[in-house]
This record gives structure tokens, sequence and C-alpha cells, in this order.
């Protein structure tokens, strides 16, 4: 699974080059693009998105251990009502696309609005279609098939690259006043991606042997239960999406190209998090489900540490990668094409900022995972209401004590402190709940991964410094010399000082990713 993320990770971010040099990164086409592109997500995410894994994954493992067809019923059902939720609330968001754009992007020229409005009316089916195909992937993780859900992103991402080198090549406009056929390229092609993915994982449903139809109606699976679950979910996630539009809106406040640094710093940012975390979370979900279910807490407490034990691990050395190589990554990654040198600077900086966010971010969304096993939905709302409030006032202050410029470098730090927060205040909850949430273990495996992530940042910084008199790190060649060689070198000393401090999980890890070899 980890494999297939990976891949359609990669399929993504090569999207989001083509997408930068095609419409040019730091225009203002790029941001009303982005913008628009983001609503179908955050509207998705507002009312069904968060459902998939506090409420939809638990009911249905719980439908599968007690119903006597396994939960099929109850599953055609589920699919049923989301169908209808989705239909109607889509087309409430066409009809709202005008407040959505004023939402997030008050910034907006007149031309950027009036096209980022037409842009997510084409945008905004995706709801539906993000909805139906999250549903199924549900269904077929709870059967123990992950493979199909994490390769269908990438059928997305290659439509869409596709999309970007056809808009290069019948010489798209890089403004606001785009032809016809240059809109519909745009808007219909990245809709498309998006239905393709929907259609990979029903399709992968129906060849597992699950009987896909609608039920004409969807009462006999508690309703009134998943509402009452539900309440507390939605008041989860309109927190979370009140944390993504002040962020939103604060870099639209930071200047040309603000809104897409922003992004595309957040986009490089969630990769290792998906390939890693998301893996180990989609994989973990339905596991502690079935444990809560039995009662069995030891082992729920068993899976969540382990699993926080093993993210660690890898997202340590990646998070002092960002902070160290922000800028030299964006460099490599996005300068080149039509973008614009000073938006490729902030978004290196923005992204440096969020190395400090990748690990609480990380260990926060993991633990999440035992409330929502325990269906607690409503201690997880109330500390997601914290989390937003923080980087809310975050945000804020970004935006009052920094430079417009600068404003969206602080959103990622604002972001450090709320996840850290909501950290620590899950951790005690859950504790309370379980009895323990294994501690002491959980605490000598960061200082162990804090000290080996250091010796690996002084190895890296050592290559920075010794190639600094031989390339010139400002210009493409020369990032990515130093990037290469900075990589090596603090890979090879974080290994190397894990191997000294016994890091039983690198170890693991290691031998998992090389069988046979001895690597410790």
């Amino acid at each position: 699974m980890a494999i297939a993320t990976l891949a359609s990770r990669i399929a993504g971010f090569v999207r989001i080059l083509v997408l930068a040099a095609a419409l040019g990164l730091g225009t203002r086409l790029l941001d009303t693009y982005n913008i628009a592109n983001t609503l179908p997500n955050a509207v998705y995410e507002l009312i069904v998105g968060g459902t998939m894994a506090s409420i939809v994954v638990p009911l249905l493992t719980r439908a599968a251990l007690r119903e006597p067809d396994g939960g099929v019923l109850y599953a055609q059902r589920l699919l049923t009502l989301i169908v209808y939720i989705l239909s109607a609330l889509t087309l409430v968001a066409i009809a709202a696309a005008p407040l959505l754009i004023d939402l997030y992007a008050p910034g907006f020229t007149t031309d950027q609005r009036e096209l980022a409005i037409v842009f997510s009316r084409y945008f905004l089916p995706q709801i539906l279609f993000y909805g139906i195909s999250a549903t199924a992937a549900a269904v077929l993780n709870i059967r123990g098939h992950f493979g199909a859900p994490a390769w269908a992103p990438l059928c997305n991402s290659v439509i869409v690259i596709a999309v970007g080198l056809a808009y290069a090549a019948v010489g798209g406009s890089t403004t606001t006043t785009l032809e016809t056929g240059h809109l519909l390229l745009l808007s219909l092609g990245t809709t498309a991606g998006v239905l393709a993915q929907m259609v990979l994982v029903v399709w992968a449903l129906r060849r597992a042997g699950f009987p896909v139809r609608l039920r004409l109606d969807p009462r006999g699976i508690g309703i009134r239960r998943i509402g009452e679950l539900g309440a507390w979910v939605l008041l989860s996630v309109v927190a979370t999406q009140i944390l993504v539009a002040a962020a939103t809106r604060a870099a639209s406040w930071s200047g040309l190209g603000g809104i897409t640094a922003y992004q595309y710093a957040n986009a490089i940012f969630h990769v290792p998090f998906a390939v890693v975390a998301v893996s180990v979370m989609t994989a973990m979900l339905p596991r502690l489900s079935q444990y809560a279910a039995r009662g069995e807490q030891q082992r729920v407490v068993t899976g969540l540490s382990r699993a926080v034990r093993t993210a660690l691990v890898v997202m340590a050395p990646i998070a002092t990668a960002f902070i160290l190589l922000g800028p030299r990554i964006a460099t490599v990654l996005f300068d080149h094409g039509n973008s614009s040198a000073a938006t490729v600077r902030v978004l290196g900086l923005v992204l440096a900022a969020y190395g400090l966010t990748l690990v609480p971010f990380t260990s926060y969304m993991i633990l999440q995972r035992g409330l929502y096993a325990l269906q607690d939905t409503r201690t997880s709302a109330l500390i997601t209401a914290v989390v937003a409030g923080v980087g809310v006032a975050g945000c804020a202050v970004a935006g009052w004590l920094l430079q417009p410029g600068d404003i969206v470098i602080g959103i990622p730090v604002a972001y450090a402190v709320a996840y850290t927060t909501g950290l620590s205040l899950t951790a005690v909850v859950l504790r309370r709940r379980l009895g323990y949430i294994d501690g002491k273990r959980l605490i000598r495996t960061h200082i162990r991964v804090f000290a080996a992530a250091l010796s690996g940042a002084v190895c890296a910084g050592l290559a920075v410094w010794a190639l600094a008199p031989a390339v010139d790190a400002s210009a493409w060649a020369g990032a990515l010399v130093t990037g290469v060689a900075a990589g090596f070198a603090g890979a090879a000393g974080y290994l190397g000082a894990g191997r000294l401090l016994r890091l039983a999980e690198l170890r693991h890890l290691l031998n998992a990713a090389l069988p046979g070899v001895r690597t410790w």
C-alpha cells in the first residue's frame, strides 16, 4: 500500500510541476486555478471526509462482524445515503460558488474572482465523485483490500498531467483571460481525473465480489445513530476547514503567488505523511475498530504506540530535511518554465517552516484514530476545535506581526503550535480512557530519534558548508547538487546514529524494506 501511495504521490507531484510550468508559478492564473480546485475538496471534507475515518469505517467494521451477510446490505444502504447527501450538496455548492470564492480568497482581483467562480462550477461536481470513491474504498479496506484505493489517485494525476501538457502545447495563456477552448480543457480535464479515480475504485469493489448497487430506501442502518456521531464530526471538520480558510485568506494577503506558495509547500509536506502515516493509519483503523468493539483495550494501546513510533522514525529525518533544505528543494522542483523566482524563494521558506509541523501533525493524526476506534467523536471534535482555534490565532498573529510578503511563512509555524497542542490533549484523553498509552516507550523512542535526527542534521550541514565555495546554491544545478549531497550525508548520519542508539523501529523498517539483507 505504501508503494502504491508513493507512486500516486509522485504522479501527484509531477502534476503540480506540470501545472506550475504550464500556468506559471506566481501568476494570478495559477492562484485562481488552485483556489477553485481547492473548493470541492474543502466542501467534501466539511461534510463527508472526516466521517470516513471517524464514523464510516468503524460502523462498517461492526456491521461486518455482526450482520449475517457480512455487512453487505448495510454497506449498500450507507453508500446510497452518501450519494443522496452529496448530490444535494453539490447543487448547493455550485449555487454558492461566489460566496465560497469570497470566503477563501478575499484578496483576489475582479478578473481572478470571476474566473475562479467559473472554474469552481466545473470543479464542484468532484464532491460527489470523491464521496463515492471514498465510501467504496472504505468498504474495500474493511474487507482487507487496500491496493486499489491507494493506486486510484495515480489515474487522476495522469489525466491532469496530460491536461497540463496539452495546455502548454497549445500555447495556453498565463493570464486570467482565457479562450473558451483553453478554459474547457483545464476545467473539464481536471474533473475528468476525479471521475476516473472514482470509476477505478468502484470497479475494484465489484471485482472484489461486492454487489455494487444503490438501495432506493437507505433506512435500516441507524441513521439517527450516524447523525448523533456525525454532529460531533461535523463540528470537528468545520473547525478544521475554518483553520484552512484562515490560512488561505492569510496567504491571499501575502501578495502575488502567496496562495500558490502556501498550497504547493503544503502539498510537498503531505507527500511523506500520505506515503507513511496514511498507509499506516488506513491499515490500522479497521483493526483498532475490531479491538475496541471486542473491548480489547490493551491491543488498542499496542497498535497506537507501534503506529506512532513507526511513523516517527521516518518523519523525523524528513522534517529535518525540510528545515535545512527547503529553499533548495523548491528551486530544484519549481525554478523552471514560467515560474517566478520570487515565488520559488518564498515557497522554499514556507516548506522549511513546515518541517516544524510534520512530526506533531503525524502523531496527532495517528492518536486521533484511537478516539475514532472508540467512537468517541465528541472528544475528538472538541480537541479539533481547540487545534483550529490555536491555528487561527496563529495565522492572525502572523498577519499582524509580519510583513505582507512574509505572512505565508508564518502559517506553518502556526500549524506547528496548533498540532502540538492537539497532540498533547489527545494523549492525555487516551491515557484516561485506556489507562495508559505506553508513555515510557514513546518518550524513549522520541528522545533517541531526536538525537539521531540531530546527528543527520549536522552531517547534512557539513555537506552544505563544504560545497558552498564550489557551487551556487541559488541556481538550479547548484541547488540539485547541494541537496543530493546533503541528503546522502544526512541519511548516513541518521542511520549511523540510529544504529548506535539501537532504534528498534528503524531496524524493523529496514529489515522489511530489504528482506534477506542484514541491515543492522
